[in-house]
């Protein structure tokens, strides 16, 4: 991934102090972060204020919650230099992460994602980053397939019938990566944050769909 544990040290370092001097110094130095620490591929996203969005097309379907330009990728292994570069030519951008390329992610409520965290740490069961977003979902990191899996996974766990308000998101969606905000709604954030192998090898969708599923079901009812 082109990142060292000095790297890191540095980065941060480097993020603390530069976020003092330049909001758009620490923008750069955050999406940096994902990059070249998380090896993650990351897109400019728009915001969006008073129903408006950033992107200045009228009638957005998703104000605040879609690249800027899709064409524009900041890559995995890219250097603060790097992302710099790119991140100058949209100033004040949200940070977007591609979905379907180092992760998939399985979609809940809040209610139940959060019930579903407590339940799989208390079973040791290995998780990766955990998003909650200001609509009231919870989005668990998986290993990339996880999209084109579920309806085959939730038939062989029985669940196939239930009523359940469990998604999960693939290749061509985007999430809002924390601390950036989400349609005006407010900023996302870490329920887990990630870590070094967390980010790179997030765990595969069926240890973890069978309490996520009941924790959705229940949640109608909680």
């Amino acid at each position: 991934m082109g990142f060292t544990i000095g790297g890191i040290r540095e980065l941060r370092t480097g993020s603390r102090r530069r976020g003092r001097t330049s909001g758009r110094t620490s923008d750069c130095t955050h999406v940096a972060e994902f990059t070249g620490l998380w090896g993650w591929d990351v897109v400019p996203g728009a915001r969006a204020a008073g129903g408006a969005c950033s992107c200045g097309r009228t009638g957005c379907p998703a104000p605040g919650a879609h690249p800027l330009d899709p064409s524009v990728t900041v890559p995995a292994g890219a250097t603060l230099g790097e992302v710099t570069e790119t991140w100058s030519r949209f100033p004040g951008a949200a940070v977007l992460l591609p979905v379907g390329r180092a992760f998939d992610i399985i979609d809940v409520p809040e209610a139940a994602g959060r019930r579903a965290l407590i339940r799989l740490e208390r079973m040791g069961l290995p998780l990766g980053p955990v998003v909650a977003t200001p609509e009231g979902r919870v989005h668990f990191f998986v290993a990339p397939g996880a999209a084109a899996e579920l309806p085959a996974l939730l038939y062989r766990m029985g669940w196939d019938d239930a009523a359940l308000d469990l998604h999960a998101l693939g290749p061509g969606t985007y999430i809002t990566a924390p601390p950036s905000d989400r349609g005006g709604l407010g900023p996302t954030s870490w329920l887990r944050p990630p870590s070094l192998d967390t980010a790179t090898q997030p765990p595969q969708a069926r240890l973890l769909l069978g309490t996520l599923a009941y924790t959705a079901h229940r949640s109608p009812c909680a």
